[in-house]
This record gives C-alpha cells, sequence and structure tokens, in this order.
C-alpha cells in the first residue's frame, strides 16, 4: 500500500493544477485520501477530454479528412442570424489570399467581422494561406478557397489582407446583378485607372463560375485582376461601383508597408509577355492544389477558417512560377 501511495503521489505532482490539488491536501494524510484524490484528477482530466474539441482538420486533397485526437468543434451558433430576418438570407465566404503577413491579419479579421456583423451580413472569413515553395499566386488562391468554402455561402468577397473599410455606407450585400467593386477607382487611396477591379470584389458564385474563376497563370505580384476584368466583360457581366461616397481617398485604411514588405514584381522568362494576354483555358476548371491542413481560429473573438494550401505548378507552361 506505502508503494502504491508513493506512486500516486508522484502522479499527482506532475502538472500544475496537481500541485494545487496537493496544496489542498492536510500536511500528513493516509493513502485512502491519496488514493481519493487521485480518482478526482482522474475524473476531471476525462471530463476534460470530452468537453475539449479541436477546430484543426487535416486533409489530403479536397474531401478526405485525416484523424484527429480531439473531436472537432462545434461550428459557431448563429442563433442570432436564424432567428432575426434583417440579417437576410445571403451568406458571404470573404477570401482573404495570405503569405506572412500577420501582422495585417491580426488586425483584418477582428476589423471585418465588425464591420460585417454591423451591416448585418452573414459572413465566413477564409484565410488563404499559400505554404509551398512557389512564387505568391492571388488568382489561385481565391479559386481554391471558391470551391473550399462550402454550398452554405452563395456569394465572394476576393478582398485583400490590407484593405480595412471605414465608411460604414460600404455595401456589402448580394452583388445579384452583376459583379460589385466596393474599392472603386474612385475610391482606393492607389489605384486609380477605369479597368481597375482589386482590392475588393464582390461576385455571386453563379457568376464568378460563368468567368471560370481567376487565371492560374499569375505568379508574382499584380496583373491578375486586369486579366479578370476581361473575364468580367467576356462573359457578358456588368460591372458595378459604389455611388454616394464622399469620403475619397480616405474610404479605406491601407495598411501595407512598401519599406517594410516589397512586392514580388520580377518578370522572369517570358512571362513579361503573357501577363498581358488573355488566358482562355485556365481558371476553376484546371486550379491543382492540396490542402495541407484546415484549422478554426478566433482572433479578438472574431472567427475565421485558415486554409493551408498547398499550390501545384506546371514549369512546362509557367516556369515563372519559382526563380530558379
Amino acid at each position: 500500500p506505502w508503494k502504491a501511495g508513493r506512486a500516486i503521489l508522484v502522479m499527482l505532482k506532475r502538472g500544475t493544477e496537481s500541485r494545487r490539488l496537493l496544496a489542498l491536501l492536510p500536511r500528513k494524510c493516509s493513502v485512502f485520501q491519496l488514493f481519493f484524490a487521485a480518482l478526482l484528477l482522474g475524473f476531471a482530466s476525462l471530463l476534460w477530454l470530452q468537453l475539449s474539441c479541436s477546430g484543426d482538420v487535416a486533409r489530403q486533397g479536397r474531401g478526405a479528412a485525416a484523424p484527429s485526437p480531439l473531436k472537432p468543434c462545434p461550428p459557431e451558433s448563429r442563433a442570432s442570424w436564424a432567428e432575426d430576418p434583417s440579417w437576410g438570407p445571403h451568406r458571404l465566404a470573404l477570401l482573404v489570399p495570405f503569405r506572412e503577413r500577420f501582422e495585417e491579419l491580426l488586425a483584418f479579421v477582428p476589423h471585418m467581422h465588425r464591420f460585417l456583423s454591423r451591416k448585418r451580413i452573414r459572413h465566413h472569413i477564409f484565410v488563404l494561406n499559400q505554404v509551398d515553395h512557389y512564387r505568391f499566386n492571388r488568382a489561385s488562391l481565391i479559386n481554391v478557397g471558391f470551391l473550399e468554402s462550402g454550398n452554405d455561402t452563395d456569394y465572394i468577397a476576393m478582398h485583400d489582407v490590407d484593405l480595412l473599410p471605414r465608411n460604414e455606407e460600404l455595401d456589402y450585400g448580394f452583388p445579384e446583378a452583376g459583379p460589385f467593386h466596393v474599392a472603386s477607382p474612385e475610391l482606393h487611396p492607389l489605384y486609380h485607372y477605369k479597368t481597375y477591379v482589386g482590392g475588393i470584389l464582390l461576385l455571386t458564385k453563379q457568376h464568378y463560375e460563368m468567368c471560370n474563376g481567376m487565371s492560374n497563370r499569375f505568379w508574382g505580384w499584380g496583373r491578375e485582376d486586369d486579366e479578370f476584368y476581361r473575364r468580367i466583360k467576356g462573359a457578358g457581366l456588368q460591372l458595378f461601383r459604389p455611388s454616394g461616397i464622399k469620403t475619397g481617398y480616405k474610404t479605406f485604411q491601407h495598411l501595407h508597408d512598401p519599406a517594410w514588405r516589397k512586392r514580388d514584381q520580377k518578370r522572369i522568362a517570358t512571362q513579361k509577355q503573357e501577363q498581358f494576354k488573355v488566358d482562355r483555358e485556365g481558371g476553376l476548371n484546371n486550379v491543382r492544389y492540396r490542402i495541407e491542413s484546415q484549422t478554426a481560429l478566433s482572433v479578438a473573438g472574431a472567427p475565421c477558417t485558415v486554409l493551408n494550401i498547398l499550390l501545384d505548378c506546371d514549369a512546362s507552361k509557367t516556369p515563372w512560377c519559382t526563380f530558379s
């Protein structure tokens, strides 16, 4: 019995909670008292495991879930959305292409969650984190986000992580009539040419499919939005922009610091010539990728889903996907 008591005592001494429990025990206690305390600790541990959950789901491609040691967290309660008709019937998938811009992400997720909640817009924020060794490909990440966003969302926002809306009059509602360019040239702090559709663009999922998504040929920074403008026109869709916004170039907060984060604007191989062509073959139909993991996170109380994405590159068609 004494040896058993010593073994239980060693077990109790492991961990902060165990030490707190020991502090509550009398200086002199019997083996039976130690045994009873060990039973209480074991019961508490089992209860914690039962109530614990994990938001991390590793997958090898679409639909293949890897086993998790903990049960998945239940989806966030949307009772307020269901009970309050002012939230409306539509749900937005906010697609955020991302790589190593954590300071901006920490500001973006809480800001957008509060902004959209004040406007009674049902939404889910997807952080599309590129984790492969290729150059950044914003367009392909948006294609992946579209495919992975699920059937419970019916429109998307292609949203830069460094652009925060400041004017409450900006419309993020369902763009039934056609693509709605929130960050229009008249409002964006940097880009003012007429055919610009970058920064923040809303589309119904049907309209995005009509365009076959975005071209996967754009590795590095820039030009993918200009090509997508041609796709919108080629699909016969009308582009809409905000009206009545009087805050001008102060409508958005631009978080990007070019001195701190330099953009990958290099043009290698035949990239310079190819970037001005319309890609009539590629898009949603041939984006190549694998989901390394999917994690549900909360940033300052704002929920989001992080998709760690491994893109694939056909070097015979786009040799500029790497620098080597």
